[in-house]
């Protein structure tokens, strides 16, 4: 989920309901409950027209930012109009993820089955530590990273 629709998720489901309520509050008791119903029915009906204008101001951002990105990077039916050399730049760009990821799991192997030794607080310690975080963090996402640094950092005190 993109960041401008958790932006719109919050923006949108729970404020409103916190208008309504908060509304509902102050409505006078001489209201009639269809009077109450009308008029929370009205805040609803312009929440969601400004949730609709924020959906669409996000997605116009969203595909502002995406064709930024195209006009800065290309796009891969660029790179196959260069002979040669555009397919084996799509080839190693497509490569790059499991290339990283295989190689950290192999350097992790190596480190773990103390076939490599580092030794703590040197600085092949702490450019094994970094090389995980980067690559890993990349892979599985920062929420995975947070979740297993409790258990890295226990192992690492022992």
């Amino acid at each position: 989920m993109s960041l401008w629709n958790k932006i719109v998720d919050f923006a949108g489901g729970s404020i409103v309901e916190s208008i309504v309520d908060t509304a509902k509050a102050y409505f006078p008791p001489s209201m009639t409950e269809q009077e109450k119903g009308k008029m929370e029915m009205a805040i609803r009906k312009t929440a969601h027209k400004q949730e609709l204008a924020m959906l669409h101001a996000t997605n116009h951002m969203e595909a502002e930012f995406n064709q930024r990105i195209k006009d800065m990077e290309g796009t891969a039916k660029d790179l196959k109009a260069i002979p040669f050399i555009g397919p084996v730049v799509i080839f190693l760009r497509g490569l790059q993820r499991p290339l990283w990821g295989f190689g950290t799991m192999v350097m992790d192997y190596f480190v773990f089955s103390g076939l490599w030794k580092v030794e703590d607080g040197t600085q092949a310690s702490a450019a094994f530590l970094l090389i995980n975080f980067l690559v890993l963090g990349f892979l599985f996402g920062e929420r995975a990273i947070k979740n297993v640094a409790p258990l890295i950092e226990r192992l690492l005190k022992k």
